[in-house]
Parts: structure tokens; sequence; C-alpha cells
């Protein structure tokens, strides 16, 4: 027998150890999972990394029904695997939903001055792109090159005229008058 037709024999072979451990055991995993998942999804999928399990460590898989316990040994774990998993994630979404918090209170803080948001909106979407790479970003017109694709003499030569257009645009900002201003100014009269 050559080498690669014993070998094509092994597989063939570990495949059907599978299929019958498979077909032996899966109902009893699956119940033994339900009974300690909350949700079927989660259940199916420590069933499926149950039986991957068994079929990347088959030769230490016990036959007879000590297979049985083998596998509610790995089901046990995987679900042990899944509840740390779930808990990371959980303590994850917080923690990004308390630094999101933050970063939406800074954001609207430096949104609230009317006069920049004018001055921003009337300059053309280069200069405020790399002003807000510059400022709210904190980067340097090296690092807000490598953002933009461009050199870095160019970013600071664009940084450096975008300046001078945001400075003249606040200069010439002037606020629109509230309706409660229009009323006042009319009664006077």
């Amino acid at each position: 027998m050559t080498a690669s037709a014993a070998s094509s024999l092994d597989r063939r072979l570990a495949e059907e150890r599978f299929r019958h451990l498979y077909a032996a055991h899966v109902r009893e995993v699956l119940a033994y999972v339900l009974r300690r998942t909350a949700d079927a999804e989660d259940a199916a999928d420590a069933v499926a990394e149950t039986f991957l399990v068994a079929w990347r460590r088959l030769p230490e898989v016990p036959a007879g029904e000590e297979a049985r316990a083998w596998l509610y040994g790995v089901a046990r774990r995987t679900l042990a695997n899944q509840r740390r998993g779930e808990r990371r994630r959980h303590q994850l979404a917080e923690r990004l939903g308390a630094d999101l918090a933050i970063v939406v209170e800074s954001s609207a803080a430096e949104d609230d001055d009317e006069r920049l948001q004018f001055a921003l909106e009337s300059l053309p979407p280069d200069d405020r792109e790399i002003l807000r790479l510059s400022a709210w970003e904190e980067m340097s017109p090296s690092q807000a090159a490598r953002v933009l694709g461009i050199s870095a003499i160019a970013a600071r030569s664009r940084l450096h005229r975008a300046r001078r257009r945001l400075a003249r645009a606040l200069a010439e900002w002037r606020p629109e008058p509230s309706p409660t201003t229009n009323l006042e100014l009319k009664e006077e009269r």
C-alpha cells in the first residue's frame, strides 16, 4: 500500500468515525447545551464548536459511551468560553459607550461655537479637512499629509493657506439676528 493510499484510508476511517460519533451524540449534546443557554442560536454555536473540537482531536475522543462524557466536557468549556466572550463584549460596549459620550459632549461643545462653524463651512472642503485634522485631531502637518495622501510640504502649505482663509472668514462673520431681536427693533420704531 502506498503512502497516499494509506493516508486516504486513514482519512476515510476518521471521517466514518466522526460521522458515527456525530450521529450517536448530537441530540444529547444539543439537549445538554440547550438546558444551559438562553438562546437557541448560542446553543447551535456551542454544538458546532463542540464537534469541531471533536474532529480536531478525534484520536483523543474515547470510544463508546465515554465519548458522550468527553463531548459534554468540551461543550461545558465551550459554553464557558461563550459566556466569557459575552461578558467581555458587554464590558467593551459599556466602555465604548462611556468614551463615546465623552467625545460627543466635547464635540458638541466645540460645535456650539456658531462663529467657528460659519467660518469653517464657508471654506472649501480641503481647507476644512486640513484644519480639522490639525486642530481637532491634533495631528502634525506630516501626519495630516499621510491621512490626505499628499506630501508633508503640500500639507504645511495647505494648512497655512487654510488658516489665513479661516481668519478672514472669522473676521467677516456677523451673527444672524434672532427673531426676538427683529421683534424688539420693530417695537422700538
